[in-house]
């Protein structure tokens, strides 16, 4: 068991200790489906997670909006990626500060067994929270997105392809020990959610274009060649996402190494995050560091400030201390 979290813990400290049991039974299953073949078709699984696939998804969602006939399916994958974005990236990974499982771990008996695995598949790393998986959110908004649209235009045949290379992105995070279990399920539920938002959002711009009478802006008959386009550069893409990944593990690791050895990607030549006394840390303990060196600058500037207020001011000069003052000397004379 991990130890016993103090009450001023985060919310993902709790997290890791209340499923502490459940996360790691999870991880011993996927540990013993290791081979070599799954670990390749599991990186190309979570490469259709990663925002080297879905940024371009997005991209190619905006032109769909362009049409009449694919305009529903633009606006709901558009709108899905923005709210599940919104709701994993900027609001939950930074409230609740869950760290990720190859460095808490470190602090465990389940480490022995945990390292293993994770050298065995690659030893992949992210940079920023654990908590909710991210790559398992964008798979299931997009696929939740995607399949409701399929549905509603009774191509139900084919409407459960998308949730299932989703739930695939899903179990591959575990397998890749790169996500807790519980990060993984939390991505599953916002993703589905911002997919249907993404979907109801997308049959109300539907009726309002109706109402305006806005149809296409690029005049087109033959979607044919498009569609075939369009798989042309996701296939494209996707080889790119999955040849990155595939070769993730040169990459250089955190700097960081106090209560554990940080093995979140270090972030290297950019601007926003320097390296601090020549050393790359992590997106999270970059700003750690920075934060507790401007803590440190600002209690030596307000020491400063006590000492220099701290010494006596000079007492003012009044008629009456200037009398007395030439009186005491004429007595001493």
């Amino acid at each position: 068991m991990l130890p016993i979290i103090p009450l001023a813990a985060t919310i993902g400290d709790k997290l890791d200790s209340t499923f502490f049991d459940f996360d790691t039974a999870v991880f011993s299953f996927f540990g013993s489906l290791q081979s070599s073949v799954m670990t390749i078709i599991a990186k190309l699984f979570t490469s259709l997670g990663d925002e080297n696939f879905i940024i371009p998804v997005a991209v190619i969602a905006l032109l769909l909006c362009a049409f009449k006939k694919t305009r529903k399916y633009g606006v709901a994958v558009l709108a899905a990626v923005a709210v599940g974005t919104i709701l994993t990236n900027l609001w939950l990974k930074p409230m609740v500060l869950r760290v990720r499982p190859y460095n808490t771990l470190q602090l465990s008996g389940f480490w022995p067994d945990f390292s293993k695995w994770y050298a065995a598949v690659g030893s992949l790393s992210e940079s920023d929270y654990s908590f909710p998986s991210g790559h398992t959110t964008s798979a299931f908004e997009v696929a939740t997105a995607v399949c409701l649209c399929l549905i509603s235009d009774k191509k139900g045949k084919v409407a459960w392809i998308p949730p299932v290379l989703a739930l695939g992105t899903a179990c591959s995070r575990i397998y890749l020990m790169v996500h807790y279990p519980t990060d993984v399920c939390a991505g599953m539920i916002i993703g589905i959610v911002a997919g249907v938002i993404g979907f109801l959002a997308a049959l109300i711009a539907i009726k309002i274009c109706e109402k305006i009478g806005f149809e296409d802006i690029f005049k087109l008959k033959n979607f044919k060649p498009v569609y075939a386009l369009l798989a042309v550069v996701l296939i494209a893409v996707l080889g790119f996402s999955f040849g990155h990944l595939m070769t993730e593990s040169d990459e250089e690791k955190c700097a960081y190494s106090e209560e554990y050895d940080c093995n979140n990607k270090a972030r290297i030549g950019e601007e926003k995050y320097p390296a601090i006394n020549g050393k790359n840390y992590c997106k999270i303990h970059w700003k750690q560091i920075t934060a507790e060196q401007a803590e440190g600058a600002d209690a030596d500037e307000s020491l400063t400030g006590e000492v220099t207020d701290s010494e006596p001011a000079p007492a003012e000069s009044t008629p009456a201390t200037e009398a007395a003052s030439e009186e005491a000397t004429a007595e001493a004379a």
